[in-house]
């Protein structure tokens, strides 16, 4: 992957940019005044990032992923992984057919959801899964590959489905490793 320098990052207008942050150049950036993002965190190619949105510290978002922040916001906590095609929306049309849809209708013809999405530290979502808009997946969730999250998970549970059910509680073990892995990398 080629990855924009940080003379490049830095030109682009980001509302903040932490360190050792790496955005490929295939990657399709919107709104760059909007997003933050956190110190060593990475977006891959041909990803679609878009609105209000803030990636905290050492976060990967993977190839194909898609975060529609809107004007609610993506808000993606530290140690959050996205993997392949993920797609986050904060913002959705009614789909009822009570009001027209699509974003060539102007609002007063439409009844649109607008919620942000949160997303807490050490959650990792699975290939191809989708969150919707007004949702908060706790603390150390992990998301299933191609389940559908319209609602709020629980801290340390793993989820599946479609729509996103629980499965079991996920382990903690990793919370022993991210202190030596902090220390290791500030004496690197």
């Amino acid at each position: 992957m080629a990855y924009y320098t940080e003379e490049e990052l830095n030109s682009l207008g980001f509302k903040s940019l932490g360190i050792n942050v790496k955005v490929s150049k295939l990657a399709s950036i919107y709104n760059h005044d909007s997003i933050e993002l956190g110190d060593h965190s990475r977006i891959d190619d041909f990803c679609v990032i878009s609105g209000k949105v803030s990636i905290g510290k050492y976060c990967h978002i993977t190839p194909m992923c898609l975060i529609a922040g809107g004007t609610p916001g993506v808000f993606l906590d530290d140690f959050v992984t996205l993997a392949y095609g993920v797609k986050i929306f904060s913002q959705s049309d009614d789909y009822s057919g009570k009001t027209m849809t699509n974003s060539l209708v102007p609002r007063e013809f439409k009844d649109e959801i607008f919620e942000p999405v949160t997303l807490e530290k050490y959650v990792i979502v699975g290939a191809n899964a989708t969150i919707l808009p007004g949702t908060v997946v706790a603390e150390g969730g992990s998301i299933g590959s191609m389940t559908l999250v319209n609602k709020n998970t629980q801290p340390w549970s793993m989820y599946v489905g479609v729509p996103a059910r629980y499965l079991k509680e996920r382990k903690r073990d990793l919370l022993k490793l991210v202190p030596k892995f902090l220390s290791k990398i500030e004496n690197d």
